[in-house]
């Protein structure tokens, strides 16, 4: 027993040589909630049935987060922001009801199905005093099992050679390409829940704006568009939409106030999709990009509406964006 007790106190728990948190590259989806905590008023959250997450591991991603927004121990270098996306001059517009009409032609045979997971390519600026002022581009894929584990890979992706997939993908396997940096390659164990974003969103659409907005924050309102865009990023993020789940998400989103129909757009994976912009949004300007056959969501940019010389931004440059694959 002494010889133990002895082992134990001349243990390092945090060895130099260790991996430590401050290190690791900050996921979009921990980006995203970390802003979210240091820019947006709380909201209060009815108690429901979810997974819960313990401290230690809340604990360790605000500890990630902060280190990527301050650049590491060894000062993570900048990497070159990217362009905004433009709208093709003198294209016409699509107005989002006769997407929605269309959408819900093509979900008529039901393909392709729902699937949980999800294939992503993100990127966010992190703004920090005297950091670094951006974050690498990175692609994730999460596929789940039917026993309830998941699998999610992250590579960083080149910043110089954009617009394609750097992750391939064939079901079991996931692997990178050569411009892929493989950042962490993950297995969890089986999880479950009921609740968004576990829970499997409805394909009607009263019953998915109520699944929306439990993802939201809660309660009875009405989502602003803000945050119905919010909240569809975060499904996204979590979930590959079927057609008709995309069919009633559609129809949302053609009742969204404040959505304007901009025009055709190349997205970063060079695909061609509809722009719509909501101008007004709090914290930057918001373009969704939605294929106009199917109303598949493609994308998702927000941009600077005007300059913040405390952090070096100007009007007009890019805050994060995400482009979803199916």
């Amino acid at each position: 027993m002494a010889d133990e007790l002895d082992l134990l106190r001349t243990a390092d728990p945090v060895p130099a040589g260790g991996p430590h948190y401050g290190d690791g590259p900050l996921d979009h989806t921990a980006e995203r909630h970390l802003a979210r905590l240091l820019h947006d008023t709380p909201r209060p959250r009815p108690r429901s049935r979810r997974l819960v997450w313990s401290l230690a591991a809340a604990l360790a991603a605000a500890v990630t987060a902060l280190a990527v927004l301050q650049g590491g121990p060894a000062g993570t270098p900048a990497v070159a922001a990217p362009r905004p996306l433009a709208v093709r001059a003198h294209s016409t517009p699509v107005p989002l009801a006769d997407v929605a009409e269309l959408a819900a032609v093509a979900a008529r045979d039901g393909a392709p199905a729902l699937r949980q997971g999800t294939h992503v390519q993100s990127w966010s600026l992190g703004m920090s005093d005297g950091g670094p002022p951006v974050t690498l581009p990175e692609e994730r894929v999460v596929r789940w099992a039917a026993d309830g584990t998941h699998t999610e890979v992250v590579v960083a992706t080149d910043p110089a050679r954009p617009g394609r997939p750097v992750l391939t993908d064939d079901g079991d396997r996931t692997r990178p390409v050569e411009d892929g940096h493989v950042l962490s390659r993950r297995t969890f164990p089986p999880m479950w829940g009921d609740a968004p974003p576990y829970g499997t969103p409805p394909h009607d659409p009263a019953r998915l704006r109520t699944y929306l907005t439990e993802l939201a924050g809660g309660g009875t309102r009405t989502l602003t568009t803000p945050e119905l865009l919010d909240a569809t990023r975060e499904l996204l993020d979590n979930w590959t939409l079927g057609a008709r789940e995309t069919a009633a998400l559609a129809a949302l989103l053609a009742d969204a106030p404040g959505l304007r129909p901009a025009g055709r757009v190349t997205d970063r994976l060079g695909r061609t999709g509809q722009a719509y912009v909501l101008d007004a949004a709090p914290g930057g300007r918001r373009m969704l990009i939605l294929d106009p056959a199917t109303g598949t969501v493609l994308g998702l940019e927000t941009t600077f509406t005007r300059d913040d010389p405390e952090y070096g931004v100007r009007a007009g440059d890019v805050m994060d964006y995400s482009a979803w694959m199916r």
